[in-house]
């Protein structure tokens, strides 16, 4: 086997491409390292096109493979990788819109780019699946106008800046960005922060920017010399006949017509229009070189106002957000928290429940470690009636998984943490109308609803989606609050999330081959005036979180046991806790480390965590107590004074004289009260009731035998 090797040092990691031929059916392939890190990237192109087809037909595929970790995942019934997880989906989808952008949208062949994972070390995948993906392009024979490189920056508290390849290190930075891009500008963004500055996002632009063109130039390297020639397809054209006849039919209406209260609905009745003329009158051309010619005339229309004129498709001013709406609660009684969020034709109901721990939601990717488990999760779900369409509804969707981290990316910064807060945090998010950006209103009716639910966090988060004009560097326009028409032939859709103090997350996504950062560093002060309008807004509706949960929410006590009294709650073959489950109510969830956490109504939890305290109680000599007698002896009486514990009471600690009939002064079920008197080994506790009260008992019991035979 014939083996070609291109080494890269990078932020103090070696970066190794390998090619051979191993996968040799491919139009390219490469094997990519860091450290114990591998990852193999494919890429191919079908021979024939799809005739008819009127979009472009790439898929980008993400696999996680459970030998790269040595183990053997998955049910007991299913060994073998099935759905990817959420990770595997998020990756897939970042190597996708990076890459996506630098084809040509018109081939008709199907181009897929597969990256598999072989074998995971510390160096995290996600970086080199991107950089994998386009060598794999950059060296085969498909059209395509890469390379395109990728890069993590990471800032401490301190805000330094540090490249980092180190499996999931970004979690715990105050700033973790995945950045792509060539030529000195970027084109694909992935950034959790913890409401971080615009100075300094803007810095780790530069900087990823910086090491970027050092992949890039490596990148070149190594497609000059094992590079094979592009395959060139030819463009169909559509005929100068129909080109004329679409002059003459349609193109006097759009400028009045798409710029208006109703662009976005002419821009769709102007299409149907076109394309049954040009069906009717051109039978035997391609439909989709038709609709090739009207979306790329509305592109250009759109953009030239935007450039020339400062006209937005609804008249809105470059910075200006459409109408807001937010209202808290209301809507679900049953839910223990609801937010509603309008901005103009974006409408999301975001709904959150609370749950124990027993509700958290397993981890099952590769990159997980076993038992790893999140408290926090947000799902998106985009229904077709939101753009008035109908269509297949539930199911895997990469979009709305996509959608759903990033609000949930959005709000995590701001949560308490487990100690503050034990609490199980679901929150769904329903697209109930959508014209632009419905993650991002996501982001905002989901801070209304954690409010609302009275969760206890550190400030409200807001989002909102930007946008870009540009002809070239010097000639462009940022919109706020993108709708529609503007998200699909606009350059960028630059969504940022926040507090008033900073950002806590951003995802970038372009049209084009790339943005400079001086236009998104641009952008973001544009983006945080936008956010501070939309806050204002929700604090107005509710400026803070409720002062206590809702009726119908769990209850959480957390308390804390030594582990080795573990078992004594749990009780053989869990007989004791499943007893204190059955009579309070309560569920109980025990950790390792001795935390024991107590959920549900009020009067369960308070119940269940007197029965725990009774259990774990550790009993001190000269405690007194009013206890319960079990069971009776000629010698003594067996004396219950906790959910766990009892004693023996010994016939001479019953009175302060001598008891000659055990049976004549006390009777099982009979409440008395006692002193520890002594503690003896294995746990053994001796009482004494004569010590607690020696007037208990009378003198002349052979007359009134019982002081006190309460029960």
């Amino acid at each position: 086997m014939e083996t070609k090797e291109y080494s890269l040092r990078i932020g103090g990691e070696t970066i190794t491409a390998q090619f051979d031929d191993l996968a040799n059916q491919t139009n390219g392939s490469v094997l990519l390292s860091c450290g114990d890190t591998v990852v193999l990237a494919t890429a191919v192109m079908s021979a024939n096109k799809r005739e008819g087809q009127d979009w472009f037909p790439l898929s980008v595929e993400f696999e996680e493979k459970f030998y790269s970790v040595g183990k053997i995942l998955g049910s007991r019934f299913m060994r073998k990788e099935g759905m990817p997880s959420t990770n595997a989906v998020l990756n897939g989808r970042m190597i996708d819109r990076t890459i996506r952008p630098l084809f040509d949208n018109s081939i008709r062949n199907d181009i897929q780019v597969i990256v598999t994972i072989l074998s995971l070390g510390k160096c995290s995948p996600d970086i080199l699946a991107i950089n994998a993906a386009s060598l794999a392009l950059g060296t085969s024979n498909i059209p395509w106008n890469g390379p395109v490189s990728a890069i993590r920056i990471t800032a401490n508290d301190s805000d330094e800046l540090a490249i980092n390849f180190n499996l999931r290190n970004g979690a715990t930075q105050k700033l973790d960005l995945i950045a792509c891009g060539k030529d000195n500008n970027l084109n694909m963004l992935e950034i959790k922060a913890g409401q971080s500055s615009n100075e300094l996002i803007a810095r780790a632009f530069q900087k990823a920017s910086e090491e970027i063109e050092k992949i890039q130039v490596w990148q070149k390297e190594i497609i000059a010399d094992r590079g094979k020639e592009k395959i060139i397809i030819e463009k169909e054209k559509l005929s100068p006949e129909a080109v004329a006849l679409f002059t003459e039919k349609i193109e006097p209406q759009m400028e009045n017509g798409i710029f208006g209260d109703n662009g976005k609905i002419i821009i769709e009745k102007l299409k149907n229009d076109w394309l049954e003329i040009f069906k009717n009158s051109f039978e035997t051309e391609n439909p989709s070189l038709a609709l090739a010619h009207y979306e790329k005339t509305t592109d250009d229309l759109i953009h030239k106002k935007a450039l020339e004129e400062n006209t937005r498709v609804d008249g809105r001013k470059m910075d200006e957000i459409r109408a807001l709406v937010a209202k808290a609660g209301k809507l679900s009684p049953s839910a223990h928290g609801t937010g509603i969020f309008y901005r103009g034709g974006t409408h999301v109901f975001s709904a959150l429940t609370l749950g124990g721990p027993k509700d958290t939601l397993l981890l099952n990717g590769i990159e997980n470690d076993d038992g790893e488990t999140k408290r926090y999760f947000h799902h998106y779900n985009f229904p077709p009636f939101s753009t008035g369409e109908t269509g297949r509804v539930g199911g895997f969707n990469r979009r709305m998984i996509g959608h759903g981290m990033l609000a949930e990316k959005a709000l995590l910064p701001v949560l308490p943490s487990e100690e503050e807060f034990p609490y199980t945090i679901r929150i769904v998010s329903e697209s109930m109308a959508s014209n632009g950006s419905t993650s991002m209103a996501s982001s905002c009716a989901s801070t209304i609803a954690l409010m609302d639910a009275g969760v206890p966090i550190k400030a409200p988060v807001a989002g909102i989606a930007m946008g870009l004009m540009m002809k070239d560097e010097n000639n462009y326009k940022i919109l706020t609050d993108i709708q529609g028409p503007e998200d699909h032939y606009g350059d960028m859709d630059f969504k940022v999330a926040g507090t008033r103090a900073g950002v806590t997350a951003i995802q970038m996504d372009v049209k084009v081959n790339g943005v400079p950062i001086k236009i998104l560093s641009e952008a973001l002060v544009q983006a945080e005036k936008a956010r501070l309008q939309i806050l204002d807004v929700i604090e107005a509706e509710i400026a803070r979180p409720r002062a206590d949960l809702a009726s119908n929410a769990p209850r959480i006590i957390q308390m804390r046991i030594k582990p080795d009294q573990i078992g004594e709650v749990i009780g053989p073959g869990g007989k004791m806790i499943k007893e204190i489950k059955k009579q309070t109510g309560a569920e109980i969830d025990i950790e390792d480390d001795g935390r024991v956490f107590l959920t549900g109504l009020a009067d369960a939890v308070a119940a269940a965590q007197k029965t725990v305290t009774e259990i774990t109680k550790e009993y001190k000599v000269g405690e007194k107590f009013e206890g319960v007698i079990i069971k009776l002896f000629d010698f003594g009486a067996i004396v219950k004074i906790g959910a766990n514990a009892e004693g023996m009471v010994h016939i001479s600690e019953i009175a302060p004289f001598r008891i000659e009939d055990i049976n004549r002064v006390l009777e099982e079920g009979m409440k008395v009260p006692v002193i520890i008197k002594e503690l003896g080994d294995r746990g053994k506790i001796k009482l004494s009731i004569k010590a607690a009260d020696p007037k208990f008992i009378k003198q002349s019991y052979g007359e009134e035998t019982k002081a006190n035979p309460s029960k």
